[in-house]
């Protein structure tokens, strides 16, 4: 059974409040993860979501998930 092309996206919020993306795109087994602010590309066979997150804290002190952060109240 063939394996179909996929892309997710691993995103944080930096403290200025400036959102930062890295795209994991997977072909077959293979996962090649790409940074939409600065360029950075990595192939990463295992945890490519893992490294993502470390690219976005280390490269870009990114480590807001806007998931799980709160709205300032009005």
């Amino acid at each position: 059974m063939p394996q179909g092309n996929s892309t997710s996206k691993v995103s944080r919020w930096d403290r200025h409040g400036r959102e930062h993306v890295v795209q994991v795109q997977r072909t077959g087994v293979q996962r090649t993860i790409r940074c939409d602010t600065c360029g950075w590309r990595r192939g990463a066979q295992f945890l490519p979501w893992l490294k993502a997150e470390e690219h976005l804290a280390e490269e870009h002190q990114a480590t807001i998930d806007p998931s799980t952060a709160r709205q300032p109240s009005r």
